[in-house]
Order: C-alpha cells, then sequence, then structure tokens
C-alpha cells in the first residue's frame, strides 16, 4: 500500500500545477476537521445550531465502527477481481457505484421512452440498444476513473480545468434537466400506485406521500440502505425479458432490427433518437457516478482528497467490471423493453402509446390481466430508486461548483445546504405534476431535455479526461477517447437535426 501523501503536499502540488491555492477553499477535507467552524451557507443563517465541526462518528448517518459508516461492507470497499478469481462469490461485494447507475438508468423515463419508440418504430430501433452500450460504458468509466484518480467529484474536477462561467452553465442545465425528470418520474411513481388500486386512489392524491417518503428515507436513513431497499425493487423490469419470447417476435425482423441500422429523416424518428439517447447517456448519471465512488472512498477511510487522490489498477479494474456489468444490465433491459412492444403492440397496430395503461398492455403474453401488476411495480421501484439519484445528483454537482461540503452519508443538521438543494428540486418536480401534463408523454420528452443537455457535459468531461495534466497516468487512452469522442458526436448531431427539424425544416 502506497504511503498516502501529506495535505499540505498535495494542497502545494495542486497550486503549483492547478491554479490558486484559493480554489480549494474547503475541498482539501471534505469531511470536515472536527473542531473548526462549519462553513454551511444555511447554517450561518439559522441559530440556534451546530456552529462546529463534530467528530466522523457524529457527522455519518446510521452506525459507525471506528468512525467509518458501518456499511456492512469490507473496511477496505470494493473487493478486487483478484480475490474474486479465488472465491466467485465475492463477486457481489465488486458491485456497487456502476450496477446502482445502471439499474438507474431504466427509470420511468427510459420504460416511457423505450414503450413508446418501440410501438411507434417497431423493430426498427432495436439497433439502439447495442450501439449506445460501448458509449454509454465508455463515459461512464471516465467519470468513475476522473473521481477515483483526481479524489474529487466531477463538479470541482471540471471548475479546476474550464473556466467558472463555462461549467456554471453546465450545471444550471444540468439543474434544469433533474428537476424536470424527477417530477417525471414522481408522477410516474404515483400513477403506479394509483394502477395498482384500479384507479380507487387517485394519482394525485400519492404525489405528495410519495414525495415525502423519498425526502424522510434521504434525510434520514443511511445511504446504504436507501440503496439496498430500492435497488430489488428493479427486478420488476425482467418481466420484460421473459416477455419478449413468450410474445413470439417475428426472428429475422428481430436479427435485422438489432444488427442493421434503421434511419428515417423525419422529425418525429430524430425526435425518438434523441430521446434514446437522452434516456439512456443521461447527465445526471455522470455526476452520480463519479460523487458514488467518492462516497465509496469515504466509506472506506479516505475521508479527505489527499488521501483519495491516485487510484491503484486493482481498485480502476474493478470499478471497470461494476460499471459494465450495470451498463449491460441496463441495455438487456432497454432491448427487451423495445422488443416486447414492437411485438405486442406495434406489430398489431398499436403504434401510439397515450396512457399507462397502453404501455401495459405489452406485458399482456406473459402476465395477462396482471401485466398492470408488473408496469406498475417497474414504475414504481424504478422511480423509487432514480428520484434519490436525480435529485442527490443534483445536489453534489451544485456542491462541488459552488465548494461546499455535503453528501447523503451526512446529517443533515450538520450539512442543510446540501439537502436544501434536495429538497427544492423534489419540491420544484412536485410543483410540476400539478399542470396536468400526461406522465407518459412527460417520460418521453424528458428523455429528450437529457438529450439536448448531455452533449455540452460530455464535451467537457471527454476533454478533462484527456489531459494529461490532470489526469497523469490515467489518462484516457485510445479506446475510451474513440468511444466517449462517438459518443459525443453522436449525442450533439442528433441534439442538432432535432432543432433543425424544428425551427428550420417546416
Amino acid at each position: 500500500m502506497a504511503e498516502p501523501i501529506r495535505p499540505e503536499d498535495r494542497a502545494a502540488e495542486i497550486q503549483s500545477n492547478q491554479g490558486p491555492l484559493e480554489d480549494l477553499q474547503d475541498e482539501a477535507v471534505e469531511a470536515g476537521r472536527p473542531g473548526d467552524p462549519i462553513k454551511d451557507p444555511l447554517l450561518k443563517r439559522v441559530q440556534p445550531g451546530p456552529d462546529r465541526e463534530p467528530e466522523v462518528d457524529e457527522l455519518l448517518k446510521g452506525e459507525t465502527r471506528d468512525g467509518q459508516p458501518a456499511t456492512g461492507g469490507t473496511p477496505a470497499g470494493r473487493t478486487s477481481l483478484e480475490e474474486v478469481k479465488r472465491h466467485p462469490a465475492s463477486i457481489l461485494q465488486v458491485l456497487g457505484p456502476g450496477l446502482i447507475t445502471g439499474a438507474s438508468d431504466d427509470d420511468p423515463s427510459g420504460i416511457g421512452t423505450y414503450s413508446q419508440v418501440g410501438s411507434q418504430f417497431g423493430y426498427g430501433i432495436l439497433w439502439m440498444a447495442l450501439f449506445t452500450f460501448p458509449m454509454m460504458a465508455a463515459i461512464q468509466e471516465l467519470c468513475a476513473r476522473i473521481a477515483l484518480h483526481t479524489g474529487v467529484g466531477l463538479g470541482i474536477a471540471l471548475r479546476r480545468k474550464f473556466p467558472t462561467w463555462l461549467v456554471g452553465i453546465c450545471i444550471v442545465g444540468l439543474l434544469a434537466a433533474n428537476t424536470i425528470n424527477l417530477g417525471a418520474d414522481l408522477g410516474a411513481v404515483a400513477l403506479g400506485g394509483s394502477m395498482l388500486t384500479k384507479g380507487l386512489i387517485h394519482q394525485a392524491w400519492l404525489l405528495v406521500p410519495v414525495a415525502a417518503l423519498i425526502l424522510y428515507l434521504q434525510l434520514f436513513v443511511s445511504y446504504q440502505v436507501i440503496f439496498k431497499i430500492f435497488k430489488w425493487l428493479t427486478l420488476a423490469l425482467f418481466a420484460y425479458v421473459v416477455t419478449m419470447f413468450l410474445a413470439h417476435p417475428a426472428l429475422m425482423d428481430v436479427v435485422k432490427g438489432t444488427f442493421v441500422p434503421h434511419i428515417e429523416f423525419s422529425k418525429n424518428f430524430i425526435t425518438a433518437m434523441v430521446a434514446v439517447l437522452g434516456t439512456t447517456i443521461s447527465p445526471y448519471l455522470f455526476f452520480w457516478q463519479a460523487s458514488a465512488e467518492i462516497d465509496e472512498m469515504r466509506a472506506s477511510g479516505r475521508q479527505n482528497e489527499a488521501a483519495r487522490r491516485g487510484v491503484r489498477l486493482h481498485e480502476l479494474r474493478a470499478a471497470r467490471t461494476d460499471i459494465l456489468i450495470g451498463m449491460a444490465f441496463s441495455q438487456i433491459v432497454m432491448y427487451a423493453i423495445i422488443l416486447t412492444c414492437a411485438a405486442v403492440l406495434h406489430a398489431h397496430g398499436k403504434t401510439d402509446i397515450q396512457s399507462a395503461d397502453q404501455a401495459a398492455q405489452a406485458l399482456a403474453p406473459f402476465l395477462g390481466p396482471f401485466a398492470f401488476i408488473a408496469f406498475a411495480a417497474g414504475m414504481i421501484g424504478t422511480g423509487l430508486l432514480a428520484i434519490p439519484i436525480l435529485s442527490g445528483s443534483a445536489a453534489y454537482a451544485v456542491k462541488e461548483f459552488m465548494g461546499w461540503k455535503g453528501g447523503l452519508a451526512a446529517k443533515p443538521r450538520y450539512r442543510p445546504t446540501f439537502y436544501g438543494i434536495i429538497a427544492a428540486a423534489t419540491l420544484a418536480g412536485l410543483a410540476m405534476n400539478f399542470l396536468h401534463i400526461d406522465p407518459i408523454r412527460a417520460l418521453f420528452w424528458t428523455a429528450v431535455i437529457n438529450g439536448m443537455v448531455a452533449p455540452p457535459l460530455m464535451i467537457l468531461i471527454v476533454l478533462l479526461g484527456s489531459d494529461r495534466k490532470f489526469m497523469e497516468d490515467k489518462v484516457s487512452g485510445w479506446l475510451s477517447k474513440t468511444l466517449t469522442w462517438a459518443g459525443t458526436i453522436s449525442m450533439t448531431a442528433a441534439a442538432l437535426a432535432l432543432l433543425v427539424t424544428t425551427f428550420v425544416i417546416r
């Protein structure tokens, strides 16, 4: 194990390589030194309240063990791949942020988007599952590698390289997209609950309780418990995997749709492509992946940037395995939803899904009259998983950009600004649901918005990953550069094409 770098040496190195020391401010020790004054903006205005940084045991939610969260995992964090080779059952210890990110990618926005494009264009859009997989895996790996090597979140890393105003614009776009996405997902969870009661409980009556439940869990339940609960709910999505075999799709049409790209130069098709790209390679996942990696390192005892900086090769390999498995899970579900809707809906002339009941009919070959249960469970499970990630990634992005402290592992009384951002995003998303917007259509257009916001962020991230000054020996190689630039160019081209077809070609 390498000797840890002293904080003062790390600060001197960063100052000499990357600019004035003032840029670091509170970032060198994100957990805060016990006894130091708390610099949270809200605590300066709210009294009485804590005015000094607590000990780590007091700062973190849940039980702690020797100053570290009692997560139930190994003290060192992820298990290495060498350990997995000796004990295959330990593969579950490798899975972490990547699996969660992949599962959350198939959120209600994803379900709604994939259902609509499958019913509208049939098998002809299946190829996008294979097309997007390597690019989404590459960009998520790059975000994780940036965090693992620099020891800081994506917002901080971007701000150290690029002009503050440029990063700020991207953060504002992310915040807007996340809030709209959150609102659509929140409406979908409430709709799923209403479907389970056969409409006896109206969707609108469930919105506030669902939002309150999610906020309560984020505020008072430990980070690990939240995601242990929610990730199992996403298993309902495997109903699509079973159904795509029971629906008896036309085999040759499936093979052709999977391996031969079908493209239409029409506004509807281009909009669908932007939506699929936006819900698959979503900007909120970039910040979440990086912040989750930091939280993993912090949970293993590396509380400050100096201790986290410089990823070991076995850690990087474990993170890559985690990400590949998570992204593969996401794309298998995507492929299954599109194929199922193509076989069950499009093939029978149902090409325009306008309601949740219509979308649920895709599962009828497997579950018959109980199809609505699996559809509703999928919406609820993925929504409950994605909503905390949407609001959490927004909070991480803003606090990193502003140089504030905060994280889902900390107690709200010591980090009220971080949790205030989460609450504000959730309340804004809640308010959106009272504008009488159809939930299924809202999910689709949320994906389109994500597709428009992602390209500028991807350009900055790819440039950062290619900068040897920042990434040193962990700079992107030719494969990473090829895939990440391919993803960036594809999303940019699709977004520009949508703008042209919308505002230029009448």
